[in-house]
């Protein structure tokens, strides 16, 4: 019995450090301590490439509708920037309204910290978030691999950049139900991916993958479905045509 109630508790203590962990989050860490001092000092000035903050706004798409044709055909691109992510924009504002939320911190501290907050600010925040996020890193003319330090990182994490993008198509795929796909540097500075249910991000410190966002896809079915109807794959396949690989090599100079 003895044996039996210590195993139980040992059990249970590391069940509570997992959740302990868990809830100190990316935030806790070097990098997303470095992450946030960077954001809070974009904050108010220009958006230049490979900018890491995220307003608390809808911004402007760069480029029309239909410009990442025949990827993402337009109509699909303008229901899903003028409805879905512009309801998220709006009930962000109604949660910051709620809450009192001070918005002299950045949108991604909120994040970071967003169990002390309601379901409401963690479902659009993280929307917003990951929308601005997505918008900003497609471009039509976009050049077809990632170059630089990334490359090489990406070489070294995945073996090489057909690796990764197998194993990020596998977590876009595999990801049940709504969610995103993501490319993060996580607390020890390494390249990672894995996926998110819903409107999560890998900055919530309710998340189970965790890290600094470089490169996420919308795997919800809004995203894609007008064109590619249940066929989430090919979707996938083609947003390699269509990744704004200079903004996320930015990114991820900016980080490491």
């Amino acid at each position: 019995m003895k044996k039996s109630t210590a195993a139980l508790s040992r059990r249970s203590f590391l069940a509570r450090s997992g959740r302990a962990s868990l809830a100190l989050g990316i935030g806790s860490s070097l990098i997303g301590t470095a992450f946030l001092h960077a954001c809070s000092s974009e904050r108010n000035t220009e958006e230049a490439v490979g900018s890491l903050s995220t307003g608390y706004e809808q911004t402007p798409l760069s480029y029309a509708f239909d410009a990442l044709e025949p990827h993402i055909d337009a109509e699909t691109m303008e229901i899903h920037y003028s409805k879905h992510a512009a309801g998220y924009a709006k009930n962000l504002q109604d949660a910051m309204a709620e809450e009192n939320l001070d918005t002299n911190q950045p949108l991604e501290q909120v994040l970071m910290n967003v169990s002390n907050y309601s379901t409401k600010m963690r479902n659009n925040g993280g929307g917003h978030y990951n929308h601005e996020l997505f918008w900003k890193l497609m471009r039509p003319d976009a050049p077809g691999s990632p170059a630089g330090k990334l490359a090489e990182a990406i070489d070294a994490t995945f073996g090489d950049f057909n690796a990764f993008k197998t194993q990020f198509e596998t977590a876009a795929g595999t990801r049940f139900g709504s969610g995103w796909a993501w490319l993060v540097v996580d607390n020890n500075q390494q390249l990672a991916v894995g996926s998110t249910p819903n409107q999560d991000n890998p900055l919530m410190n309710l998340s189970e993958f965790q890290g600094i966002p470089l490169l996420g896809i919308d795997v919800w079915e809004h995203a894609y479905y007008l064109n590619y109807q249940n066929r989430r794959g090919d979707y996938v396949n083609a947003f390699w045509n269509l990744v704004d690989w200079e903004q996320v090599n930015t990114r991820y100079d900016r980080l490491v």
